[in-house]
């Protein structure tokens, strides 16, 4: 039996119906190169069971957040791609392999456009008669674009959060404060673990008593309670003793803040992670049990939708309640905010997003989340990358203190896989370095390296990414197609660009782009050029719209800005 009839079988291509899947490991080709190759298993890795939220219905994350529209698509996507020779490139639109067309071996073996409907009908209503037509397929970020890593891939990026929340807010981590949030699902349930290893107490709640207990099972949570009261006294008692502690508490957080405030308990921190931008298949609207919820779903969309907006306006007005009496309070970019808005809570923005609170000097400084994993499936190839890239930047003690931390506390969900923030000129040094450990056989096998689409340069969210512009352009999607495109040129192995992923149809516009270090020269000149210039473009970006650190950072690693001079002025 061939490697592809191999996988085939294993894979059980051709039956057209949900199954296990879970992605290749070794160092044996079953394509006919690693692009094709990486892209195959990080497609699969979206669906390990252990990685996606519901793979059996092709979800990853985040309500609706899919990496193939249905099984018969799966099913012709990896035939496609075991065949894909090392001049072709296979377009996929919305989850769905339409054609493959003749290029050359620098492009890009896959190009990737999610859910983008023309602006005038851009709307979750249209989306949803496209979908019911299979038509269509919400990617959310890295589900569509097949490079989800599991909880992790946020987790650093929500530790950067919470870290710079306690530097600005306490000169210090958060140590002795509490937060609570909801949301325990793909992304949010990277909350507990980032809030404790930046030193505070995590009161969690999430209504889906499965998520609680996988969080409990990948030790991203450290205990459950049984109570709002049992809730509040164990986190008080760890803030007392300065003592990191996630809590986990199954419930509905619009009955809990409301309870919280009645009995005059106010957090330190109050900020929500649940999946908001979708009011009928990621949120849970307050008064029904989960299981009342998921039938009210089916039965009648148009209440279930109806009642989980008037949801997320209480949610908001207690958010907001609880920062007038001393909470900071903060969105994490699930446009919980918005929506509040289409029920008159006009007032929903007087908390900020994490981005222009927390993270903008960070993308000025072209840093963003560099995310990689290891195609052999050996988790000792992941210690190598850490530990040589310790060596490579020892000055980042951040990074490196990150680096032990995530080893020590981060469960591998699917393929072994690793992320830290990097700036620009850093990701490129790094990728250069993991095609070299490819090259001299430090580790097992080919390693793919992504990133999520929130970054510096590759998003247009005007309520998330680049809420709050200094030029007043949060709306301008012009630098995510430029993105998009800058990656297809560089040569990425596989480049995406969807509608609303993390905030909703209509709310956002973003791309993402997957290189392959597979040791050769051709990898290292294709993940030198990405690298660069993928945060290149957020360096652009935000010196176009007059950040004097990134003005600075252009000048001094000579990045051209043909309207900028040196003083940071238009001419």
């Amino acid at each position: 039996m061939t490697n592809k009839e191999k996988i085939l079988k294993d894979l059980n291509i051709g039956c057209g119906v949900a199954r296990p899947v879970r992605a290749p490991r070794g160092t044996e080709l079953h394509c006919k190169g690693w692009y094709q190759e990486a892209a195959l298993r990080m497609l699969c890795n979206n669906l390990d069971p252990d990685n996606g939220e519901n793979p059996d219905q092709l979800i990853v994350y985040g309500g609706l957040g899919k990496a193939a529209r249905n099984w018969n698509c799966f099913d012709a996507i990896v035939r496609t791609l075991l065949d894909l020779e090392n001049d072709e490139t296979l377009l996929i639109q919305s989850g769905k392999p339409v054609g493959v067309l003749k290029t050359h071996e620098s492009s890009p073996r896959v190009l990737i456009a999610n859910a983008n409907i023309v602006p005038k009908w851009a709307n979750w209503d249209y989306f949803h008669e496209l979908d019911k037509k299979g038509l269509i397929m919400y990617g959310q970020m890295t589900a569509g674009s097949w490079i989800y890593i599991g909880t992790q891939g946020i987790l650093q990026g929500t530790y950067e959060t919470f870290a710079a929340l306690g530097q600005k807010h306490y000169n210090s981590d958060l140590g002795g404060k509490i937060v609570v949030t909801a949301g325990l699902g793909g992304m949010g349930g990277a909350q507990p673990l980032s809030v404790t290893m930046a030193g505070g107490v995590a009161v969690c709640v999430e209504i889906n008593p499965t998520r609680i207990a996988k969080r409990l099972e990948k030790r991203y949570l450290d205990i459950e309670a049984i109570s709002l009261d049992d809730a509040i006294l164990k986190a008080k008692e760890a803030a007392g003793n300065k003592k990191p502690l996630s809590i986990g508490l199954c419930a509905n957080i619009g009955d809990i803040l409301t309870s919280m405030i009645q009995k005059g308990f106010i957090p330190d921190v109050i900020t929500d992670q649940t999946s908001a931008h979708d009011e009928l298949n990621g949120y849970f609207p307050k008064g029904l049990s989960f299981e009342e919820a998921l039938r009210l779903r089916k039965t009648d969309p148009k209440t279930y939708k109806d009642m989980a907006l008037n949801s997320m306006a209480d949610h908001v007005k207690a958010i907001l309640e609880m920062k007038n009496q001393g909470a900071i309070a903060f969105d994490y970019g699930n446009n919980l905010r918005a929506q509040a808005m289409k029920r008159g809570v006009d007032n929903a923005m007087d908390y900020p997003g994490f981005v222009p609170a927390y993270i903008r000097e960070l993308f000025c400084n072209g840093e963003g989340p560099f995310r990689w994993a290891a195609l052999s499936g050996d988790p000792e190839d992941i210690k190598v990358t850490d530990r040589e890239l310790m060596k490579l930047f020892p000055e980042k003690t951040k990074m490196v203190n990150w680096l032990k931390m995530a080893e020590e506390k981060v469960e591998h969900m699917g393929l072994p896989a690793r992320i830290c923030w990097l700036g620009y000129g850093e990701r490129e040094k790094a990728g250069k370095l993991f095609n070299d450990l490819v090259r001299d056989k430090k580790v097992k096998a080919p390693i793919v390296i992504g990133r999520d689409h929130l970054d510096c340069g590759s998003v247009a969210s005007p309520y998330r990414e680049t809420e709050a512009m200094k030029d007043g352009s949060d709306a301008v999607a012009d630098w995510a197609l430029l993105n998009c495109m800058t990656s297809v040129a560089s040569g990425a192995a596989w480049v995406s660009f969807h509608d609303g992923g993390g905030v909703g149809i209509g709310y956002a516009l973003h791309a993402g782009q997957v290189t392959v270090a597979d040791g050769s020269p051709d990898a290292e000149k294709r993940l030198t050029t990405v690298l660069r210039n993928d945060p290149g473009t957020g360096i652009i970006r935000h010196a176009d719209a007059g950040y004097e650190t990134a003005i600075e950072v252009a000048k001094t690693r000579g990045i051209k800005l043909p309207m900028v001079n040196m003083h940071g002025n238009r001419p």
